[in-house]
């Protein structure tokens, strides 16, 4: 584990009007291997993966991150549901699970699909049903015929609901829930389906591209996170950057941020903070307006 610390990074660009950040990235972990699917409880808390070191993390302000889950065989993505459950994509054993954020007792939501574990499960989103939608790239991991992005329901059935992307990553719902986003990895377009009902889409349209890098070659984007008036916060890995986009999909400005960010999502106690995981680090940037949080159904 490694110690907080309140080191800030200098800020490198300012800030976009009505957003933020309001202040200079802090560092609040550092001396990962890789870290990745970040996602904050319902008091803000935030939770983290070191997918290559197998370990999941709760973030202790002023002190080490906690260890939840030893040997979590290369969990990625995690968010919780509205009854408090940590979801999380658990890639080296192909499958969808549930972590008890407290005992770091796991059980398993989906095993895979067709009879097959999943390729390696990177990211995911929980609606407001309880339905799960997460994203299934190869990564070298050839159990299924395809990647694809799934849909897991309440029920514990899968169905594929995309296979059109190369390399699908990042995975989100508009705060309405009428739009599921796809962020691919490698083409650093963003794809937008039409939700007709919960687990079954429209055809995808491409909503909105990053910016290219300094030597002309698009970059791919990763993990990705939403606002409550539904701006779009994509991580730019290539570019080093939180590129933000409004609703229509038009650019609004980037966040930089001192290493490539791999994903990033909002908590703190009042939702204000944009919680980004980059490479071994994980940083805090204080925003001006809040996150769109999955509320707990007790509330």
């Amino acid at each position: 584990a490694t110690a907080i610390t309140t080191q800030a990074a200098e800020e490198a660009s300012g800030p976009i009007p009505g957003i933020g950040p309001t202040g200079p990235p802090v560092l609040i972990a550092d001396g990962m291997k890789f870290t990745e699917g970040p996602a904050a409880d319902a008091d803000g808390t935030l939770y983290f993966t070191d997918v290559p070191a197998n370990l999941v993390y709760r973030a202790v302000p002023d002190g080490e991150p906690e260890v939840v889950l030893e040997d979590s065989q290369g969990t990625n993505g995690l968010m919780f549901d509205r009854d408090g459950r940590l979801i999380g994509c658990q890639g080296g054993a192909g499958r969808i699970i549930t972590i008890d954020p407290t005992s770091g007792a796991i059980e398993v939501l989906s095993p895979g699909y067709n009879d097959n574990p999943y390729n390696r499960p990177n990211d995911l989103v929980v609606d407001r049903q309880g339905g799960i939608y997460f994203s299934d790239p190869s990564i070298g991991r050839g159990r299924q015929d395809k990647a694809a992005v799934y849909y897991l329901s309440t029920s514990g059935e899968a169905t594929r609901l995309a296979d059109d992307i190369i390399f699908p990553n990042g995975v989100l719902l508009s705060p309405d829930e009428k739009t599921l986003y796809v962020l691919s990895y490698v083409t650093a377009e963003l794809t937008a389906y039409a939700i007709d009902a919960p687990g079954e889409v429209g055809d995808g349209r491409l909503f909105c591209r990053l910016d290219d890098t300094p030597d002309g070659k698009r970059p791919g984007g990763d993990g990705l996170a939403a606002d409550v008036n539904g701006n779009l916060y994509l991580t730019a890995p290539r570019n080093q950057a939180i590129q933000v986009f409004d609703k229509d999909g038009q650019s609004l400005g980037r966040i930089d941020v001192p290493k490539p960010p791999s994903n990033c999502c909002f908590g703190g106690p009042d939702g204000k903070t944009l919680y980004v995981t980059a490479v071994s680090d994980v940083y805090a940037v204080p925003m001006e307006v809040a996150g769109h949080r999955l509320v707990a159904s007790t509330q």
